[in-house]
């Protein structure tokens, strides 16, 4: 399923207009993207938590070369599934 296929259900399931649906999935993403971006953590009870995790930099070989190359640390969004969603996927 893409992003399409979500607002196409979301507005069957909700009998909102595809545009509205589709506001409605936009504003959803965003809010979660700019509380990542803050640092926060979003926690939707029974489907799961998203937040920011720290890499560590770390060593790693350039596949073309062999030579050893630093990779810088940087942070990465994560996604943990809750209960509902892992007993839902079962």
């Amino acid at each position: 399923m893409n992003k399409q296929s979500l607002v196409d259900a979301l507005a069957k399931k909700t009998g909102m207009t595809k545009k509205d649906s589709s506001d409605a999935l936009e504003t959803i993403l965003n809010t979660v993207i700019d509380e990542l971006k803050k640092g926060e953590k979003v926690t939707i009870t029974g489907f799961g938590t998203f937040e920011v995790r720290h890499r560590k930099a770390r060593a790693g070989r350039n596949p073309q070369t062999g030579d050893e190359i630093t990779i810088p640390a940087r942070n990465v969004a994560a996604f943990r599934a809750g209960k509902g969603l892992k007993d839902a996927v079962k």
